[in-house]
Formats: structure tokens, C-alpha cells, sequence
């Protein structure tokens, strides 16, 4: 073997025949497939994470405009007006705005009080629905996925253990792929996993805050409704607009 071999043997690189492409295309359109839902399931999960995180955020937001202006209103449907339209404490005052406004054809005062409070817990579960929304995607996906990684993984032990009683022996560079495709399918479903079920718990805690918030806040407008507005909470002092900047003195001539 003279010199210029040896310089063209060195210079080639050795092909990888184990990568993540060569596995998924060991496994053929059934770890395609799996590939495909995992990818949903993923993307599915940071789609609602971002958009229920959203909704959390406007709601909480909101909440500062109900303890700095709404008790500061002389009458419910007045505070009404100050909270932001279409959003969760407009819908609660408005419902109470309706009850109240209903609160003098019930010709018997326990009747009246059930009614109110049913038509403010309405208006809180309804809220509470939307909130919830998309959740059962997360708890599901953080549930199967593991076990459709798992799918993947048991078809490519399978297939190395088909390739091991086809040659006889269990050479690495026959079982090497089918397993590779198996270790991959089980990350894989981790991976998708392992989010979706973070995030259901935290927006689950967060929504938990939010519905006591909503159910505080429906307490206190049946208080102020039944007491005819002599009962209402503390309100929050609204905070201090910063002090415009002085102008500066011009300078003077020596």
C-alpha cells in the first residue's frame, strides 16, 4: 500500500450508520407514525400551555382594576362599567347587576338570596369551564404518552430479536439499529411527557387561585347587595402618578 492510499483511507470519515435518521428509518412507517403523534401531542401541549398561561395573566391583571376602581363606584352597575368588557369580573358584575335587578320579583327573602347566589355561581363556574378548558389534553398527554414511546420501543426489540434468529447471533452491527429506534421512541415519550404534566399541574394551581379570587369577589357583591351597599370590602388606595420633572433652570450669564 504506497503513500496516496493511505492519505485517501485517512482523509475519508467514517459514516455513521446509528444516527437518529438511520433508527427511525430502521423502524420503517411504524416509528414514523409514532414520531407523527408524539410531535402533536408536543406541540399540542405548548400550544395550550401558552394560551391558558395567557388567559391566567389577563385575569390577574384584571383583578387589580376590581381593588384599586369597582369599590370605589357608587353602585354595581357603574363599577361594571370600569372593569374590562368580555372579561371574567365583567361577567361576574354583570350577572349580579341582573340578579339584583331580579332580586325585587321573588316575593320571599330566602328565595331571593338563593337566587342571587345561584346566578353568581353560575356566572363563576362558567368562568371557571373556560379556564379548565384544554386541560384534560395535558393530563392525557402526560398519561400516554410514556406508553406510545413504549409501543415504539417494544416493535424495535422486536425487530432486533427478529434479526437475531435470522443470523444466528447477536452481532452489534445487526441489533444495533432496532434497539437504537427503541432507546429513541422511549426518550421521545419522556420528552412529551414530562412537560405536558409540569404544565397541567401549574396551570391547575394557578386556576385554583383564580377561582378563589372569583369566589371572593362574588361573596362581597352579595354582602353589598344584600346590605344595600353598606357592606363592601376595603378599598385600595390607587397608586401615586409620579411627580412631573421640573424644568431646568436656565443658565445665567456671568
Amino acid at each position: 500500500m504506497n503513500l496516496y492510499t493511505l492519505a485517501a483511507a485517512a482523509g475519508e470519515a467514517p459514516k455513521n450508520q446509528f444516527g437518529f435518521m438511520e433508527a427511525m428509518k430502521e423502524g420503517g412507517p411504524v416509528a414514523w407514525s409514532i414520531l407523527a403523534v408524539m410531535i402533536i401531542m408536543s406541540v399540542g401541549t405548548f400550544y395550550i400551555m401558552f394560551t391558558k398561561l395567557f388567559e391566567q395573566n389577563k385575569i390577574m391583571k384584571q383583578y387589580k382594576t376590581v381593588q384599586t376602581s369597582f369599590w370605589r363606584a357608587s353602585s354595581l352597575k357603574e363599577g361594571a362599567v370600569k372593569l374590562e368588557k368580555d372579561g371574567a369580573w365583567r361577567q361576574i358584575a354583570d350577572d349580579a347587576v341582573k340578579a339584583q335587578e331580579d332580586h325585587g320579583k321573588m316575593t320571599d327573602a330566602l328565595e331571593s338570596h338563593d337566587y342571587m347566589h345561584g346566578s353568581l355561581r353560575r356566572s363563576e363556574d362558567s368562568i371557571n369551564a373556560v379556564l379548565a378548558g384544554g386541560l384534560p389534553f395535558l393530563a392525557t398527554v402526560g398519561a400516554t404518552a410514556p406508553f406510545v414511546g413504549l409501543l415504539g420501543t417494544v416493535i424495535g426489540i422486536y425487530r432486533a430479536l427478529i434479526n437475531i434468529g435470522i443470523e444466528g447471533s447477536a452481532s452489534i452491527d445487526k441489533v444495533a439499529g432496532p434497539v437504537g429506534e427503541a432507546l429513541i421512541m422511549t426518550a421521545i415519550g419522556l420528552l412529551v411527557a414530562v412537560p405536558a404534566v409540569l404544565a397541567f399541574n401549574w396551570l391547575q394551581s394557578r386556576n385554583r387561585r383564580i377561582a378563589e379570587l372569583l369566589d371572593s369577589f362574588a361573596t362581597d357583591i352579595l354582602a353589598y347587595i344584600n346590605s344595600n351597599g353598606a357592606v363592601k370590602p376595603s378599598v385600595q388606595a390607587a397608586p401615586a402618578a409620579k411627580p412631573a420633572a421640573k424644568p431646568a433652570a436656565p443658565a445665567t450669564k456671568a
